[in-house]
């Protein structure tokens, strides 16, 4: 039985998280099923030029991330009817990446304006493993509670701040993001090559 991740698209800055987080589970053999919400469609213009319809979700997915998709499935952000908006479909967890204000509240609040909250708060009600990556900052007392909500309701609140250990303060912007998508891969606990690990020795392995 196919078990694939969900990898939830919002409307906040850092697109190319999600490409990264992706990648690395399709990398990873893993199957994916992607929802990107309507406000992620405009960021996602913005940041990378790329659009994504609907009816021509393959074509438009695949030129975004520049590879053949796998054992990739879509589902249009509207349809409340979809799979991942039933506790029964058979899915291992999600991930929310990035991760909106309005989405951390929506999500946090049982809200389910759209399909990537409701599929979010299917995970969070099934227990399955939640991942939730806000990036926006400095954040308001109301995110914070929304976060606090969100961990107590058992997901993973990881922020979108890269560490500098694995590649140093002459980090390119991919190592950059490809560090925060391999942790939120090690929050699903999905094998990845993505960044040097700490071992205990200052500068070990650095190019």
């Amino acid at each position: 039985m196919r078990e694939p991740w969900i990898v939830g698209v919002s409307g906040a800055s850092g697109t190319p998280y999600a490409k990264a987080v992706i990648t690395g589970l399709l990398d990873a053999g893993e199957s994916v099923d992607l929802v990107i919400s309507r406000a992620a469609r405009l960021t996602l213009l913005d940041e990378t030029g790329a659009t994504v319809r609907d009816a021509h979700w393959k074509d438009d997915v695949s030129a975004w991330l520049g590879r053949d998709l796998g054992d990739l499935a879509y589902w249009p952000a509207g349809d409340l009817a979809a799979g991942p908006s039933s506790g029964s479909y058979p899915v291992r967890g999600m991930a929310v990446v990035p991760a909106s204000t309005a989405a951390c509240a929506g999500i946090a609040i049982g809200l389910s304006k759209d399909l990537l909250q409701r599929a979010a708060e299917v995970n969070l009600k099934e227990r399955r493993r939640t991942v939730v990556v806000p990036r926006e900052t400095p954040v308001t007392r109301s995110h914070l509670e929304h976060l606090i909500a969100l961990h107590d309701a058992g997901a993973v609140v990881l922020p979108a701040s890269p560490g500098f250990y694995g590649s140093g303060a002459g980090a390119t912007a991919q190592q950059l993001i490809d560090f925060v998508a391999g942790k939120v891969l090690d929050a699903l606990g999905v094998p990845h090559t993505l960044f040097r690990r700490w071992t205990g020795e200052i500068g070990e392995g650095r190019a």
